[in-house]
């Protein structure tokens, strides 16, 4: 019939929290934007195909697999999109990648930056467009502050302070996870990779590292009953130089008790500042030199219908984005990438450099020195 977009069908590998994260994601930027392709949930793979069967029922897709292998092998499916462990992003992108496919997977990249690039030269080999999950940068609000810091609103930056902090493994007694293997990669690749990204998004390319990254919680209970020695950090922090000549920190804590999702900047400059908190991440606060004195503060932007995209979703100011908007916004970008109307937005060439910052910190931190980071 004319006028009929024609089908994008996705694979979707993993369905937990991100699976479903993923699929508000597909489902809401289908309506949202005026997107290339219609959106088809094709096959959904879990452990066993019991899981697989429930997920699919839950979340919408028309077919289920035990086996990701399978989804890689449908010449039916377009994108293989990736919510499995970390340990596993490497063998499934390649092989998704092998088959022809677009790949949309989830942050980290890779445990190793070697693995990332390896990734990463593959996609561009064959020529298929590439998405690491980090929906954060699609907040309108970090677009307005790029645009006010590289349009010199705060003058020469002076300084950068970044963290991402969470309390999910506070509890001592909270079990051992993969995300405690060292393949795993600990705070710092898990939370710090947001960190970096966004410091980078906002402030352009870091040249010299100084990390520490510190294990607070020696062993957690494992499934057998015993107890599992930890090898990875809970918090990883790190001294930033960047190309720019600005200077800041970056920390990641998932043992920092109380917070839920603190992904927050500070940069300040010579004519002013920007102060922006995620877990009021619908306002960016604004300090300026060229105010009058008797009226110098953060005043307070709140989001609204001139931060594009937020008009799309809503008309009215301080009705606000949540999370999975977020996540719609960078569904979006990736399907017009795909389409060739726009660059990737996030690819796995940006995955493999966050994963090269992280490494570059964990090796200062051993070797108790600045490193260059490329």
């Amino acid at each position: 019939m004319a006028g009929e977009k024609p089908q994008l069908r996705i694979g979707l590998i993993g369905t937990g929290f991100m699976g479903k994260t993923h699929v508000f994601g597909f489902a809401a930027a289908q309506r949202v934007f005026d997107l290339p392709y219609e959106l088809v949930l094709h096959t959904v793979a879990d452990r066993t195909e019991d899981l697989a069967a429930r997920a699919a029922q839950a979340l919408g897709f028309a077919r289920a697999s035990g086996d990701w292998r399978r989804l890689v092998e449908d010449p039916e499916i377009d994108v293989i999109d990736i919510t499995a462990p970390n340990a596993f992003h490497k063998e499934m992108a390649l092989a998704a990648i092998a088959a022809g496919k677009h790949v949309y997977c989830e942050k980290p990249l890779a445990p190793l930056a070697a693995d990332a690039r390896q990734m990463a030269e593959a996609a561009e080999a064959a020529g298929v467009s590439t998405q690491v999950g980090f929906n954060y940068l699609c907040n309108p609000l970090f677009a307005l502050a790029r645009d006010m810091i590289h349009g010199g609103e705060l003058g020469e930056i002076r300084s950068y302070r970044g963290i991402h902090a969470e309390d999910y493994m506070a509890d001592a007694e909270s079990p051992f996870t993969f995300r405690h293997d060292p393949i795993g990669g600990g705070a710092l690749a898990d939370l710090g990779s947001h960190a970096l990204a966004t410091a980078e998004y906002l402030l352009g390319s870091v040249e010299q590292v100084l990390g520490d990254t510190v294990t607070v919680i020696a062993s957690r209970p494992d499934s057998g009953g015993g107890r599992r020695t930890v090898e990875v950090d809970d918090i990883g922090r790190a001294f930033l130089r960047f190309a720019s000549g600005a200077s800041g920190s970056i920390e990641a804590s998932w043992v920092a008790t109380g917070r839920k999702m603190q992904h927050d900047f500070e940069v300040y400059g010579t004519k002013g500042a920007l102060v922006f908190s995620q877990e009021r991440f619908n306002e960016l606060h604004f300090y300026s030199t060229a105010d009058p004195g008797v009226r110098r503060g953060f005043r307070r932007i709140e989001a609204g219908p001139d931060h594009d995209p937020y008009g799309l979703f809503c008309v009215a100011p301080g009705h606000q984005l949540g999370f999975n908007d977020l996540k719609a916004i960078e569904v979006a970008r990736f399907v017009d990438a795909i389409a060739g109307k726009r660059d990737e937005p996030f690819g796995f060439r940006a995955g493999q450099r966050i994963q090269e910052l992280v490494e570059a910190i964990h090796r200062s931190d051993r070797e108790r020195k600045w490193l260059r980071t490329s």
